[in-house]
């Protein structure tokens, strides 16, 4: 891994940014689709512009060279089943909600780097910086938490999804010599694959070329910015981040998630920024910077 740049910050924002946006955009578009085509869509959409770059660039993709099953493996783990699993759980919950849980990521990634990676041991400085980042979550949504009978299979389906995000970025690593933009098209090529016969016999999807069934336009908005900007753009931006910063580092995304929710609150729906706000977003921006300090302590 290099030497964190500022503009590495950068793309960790845009890419929260983007992924901030996902969670109203999945329950928008659960109003008309059902989860698995959801899922199904949203990578087949977000591999076009990925496939394009490739073109453009002149970038071989190698989804099926001899490298494929990783390529499988971790389409199969990283999208199909983390997306089958938010898109069926954030139809029942709220997205703050949604949010906070998907934030548990970088323990998670944290925990399984000090096993299964050589360079990212976790130390006292790292876990002081996860838990300052994830205790300005908990401030953020303290008086939102509300997980009871009703929703609380939804939550763990949320929280399950994370894990697998994280499983994901670990298999990924063992093909980081490979470029940026082949690893995204290929493991979305395969998740397409994988999801494309599951789709058409469980959800019937095959429903949605007749006039029987005409989703609502913003749903379908939803659903092809969940694919192009969600997906494609943001795993491109993932998959870069990960490969020159760590596991942990682009884990770091799951904190601001939440925090640029509210901010985009804000801007769309007018809701006001309190104090609470402000001091977790400051508690993120600290435990991100302690937890990078924490890499270069061996």
């Amino acid at each position: 891994m290099r030497e964190t740049r500022p503009l590495d910050y950068f793309l960790l924002t845009i890419l929260a940014l983007i992924w901030a946006s996902a969670f109203f955009n999945i329950k928008i578009a659960t109003d008309s689709f059902p989860a698995l085509t959801i899922a199904f869509l949203r990578i087949f959409l977000g591999a076009i512009p990925v496939i394009l770059l490739c073109y453009i660039k002149k970038i071989k993709i190698e989804a099926f060279s001899r490298d494929w099953y990783w390529f499988a493996a971790i389409g199969f783990i990283n999208l199909v089943i983390p997306f089958y699993l938010i898109a069926y759980g954030v139809k029942n919950v709220q997205s703050n909600l949604a949010a906070i849980l998907m934030a548990s990521t970088p323990l998670t990634a944290a925990t399984l780097a000090h096993f299964f990676t050589e360079n990212e041991k976790i130390n006292l400085v790292k876990s002081i910086g996860v838990l300052i980042g994830f205790s300005g979550i908990v401030f953020l949504f303290s008086d939102n938490i509300l997980i009871n009978e009703n929703n609380i299979f939804s939550a763990f389906l949320i929280l399950f999804g994370s894990c697998f995000y994280v499983v994901g970025g670990l298999l990924t690593l063992k093909i980081s010599n490979k470029e940026n933009e082949n690893v995204t098209a290929s493991i979305l090529i395969w998740g397409a694959l994988i999801l494309f016969p599951i789709s058409i016999f469980v959800d019937k999807s095959w429903k949605l070329i007749f006039p029987i069934f005409t989703p609502s336009l913003v749903s379908s908005l939803s659903l092809i910015y969940l694919g192009i900007f969600s997906t494609g753009i943001a795993w491109l931006l993932r998959f870069y981040i990960l490969k020159h910063n760590g596991l942990v580092f682009q884990a770091q995304v799951a904190y601001l998630i939440p925090i640029f929710g509210v901010i985009l609150g804000f801007l769309i729906l007018n809701e006001a920024i309190t104090p609470k706000v402000m001091i977790s977003l400051i508690a993120v921006i600290i435990g991100i910077y302690i937890v990078k300090k924490g890499n270069k302590i061996k």
